[in-house]
């Protein structure tokens, strides 16, 4: 017997609110959901009751989508997201979260079905709050320090991108949502077959 394919519901980008934590590595997550809305244009509007920034709306394949920039900071995401599947009675396995992944270089994404936090404080908060570490993610490369900061890294990532990687940005937003659009219309699995093996790179996406 086959296993149900996994098809996102509500998509949530991680991020901090705020003009100074604007265009960070660390909201990279929030950047995503501005694409994502923009392409399917869906409008966002600020919602008291999930503390955060929330907009409906039809995605790839005419699927409705939910899109969530929670307002909470990094630290207390899962929050948000938990007031929206409460909301709505959504499975966890329904969400697909997005974030900055230091473990990857600029230029390449990874989905995964489920896992651990791995350090990412936003990650934490969503497991703890729903109970389990089966919630899907789409991480998004942002690349580590230079030797030269040594573990600096909490500078590192409220940081903004160089000026070489901003120009890769676009292209990596633009093959997130294509991978995103791919798991709305074949499940996660298949996404992550078609897209974790892809990098952007200067030459590609000029």
């Amino acid at each position: 017997m086959t296993a149900p394919l996994i098809i996102p519901e509500l998509i949530v980008g991680l991020g901090n609110p705020g003009s100074k934590y604007d265009r960070t590595r660390h909201n990279i997550g929030f950047a995503f959901i501005d694409r994502l809305a923009q392409h399917w244009q869906i409008s966002l509007t600020s919602e008291r009751r999930f503390q955060g920034e929330y907009g409906e709306g039809l995605g790839g394949q005419g699927r409705r989508v939910r899109l969530l920039k929670p307002h909470t900071y990094m630290n207390n995401s899962g929050q948000s997201i938990r007031a929206v599947i409460d909301w709505f009675k959504l499975e966890p396995t329904s969400v697909l979260v997005i974030y900055d992944e230091m473990a990857l270089p600029v230029g390449k994404l990874r989905l995964r079905l489920k896992g651990s936090a791995g350090g990412h404080n936003g990650m934490r908060s969503i497991i703890s709050h729903l109970g389990t570490p089966e919630v899907p993610r789409l991480r998004i490369g942002i690349g580590s320090p230079p030797p030269e900061r040594g573990k600096d890294t909490i500078s590192f990532v409220l940081g903004r991108f160089a000026p070489l990687e901003n120009q890769l940005l676009p292209a990596v937003l633009d093959l997130g949502v294509d991978a995103v659009e791919m798991a709305l219309k074949k499940g996660i699995e298949q996404s992550m077959t078609l897209f974790n093996g892809r990098t952007v790179s200067i030459s590609s996406s000029e």
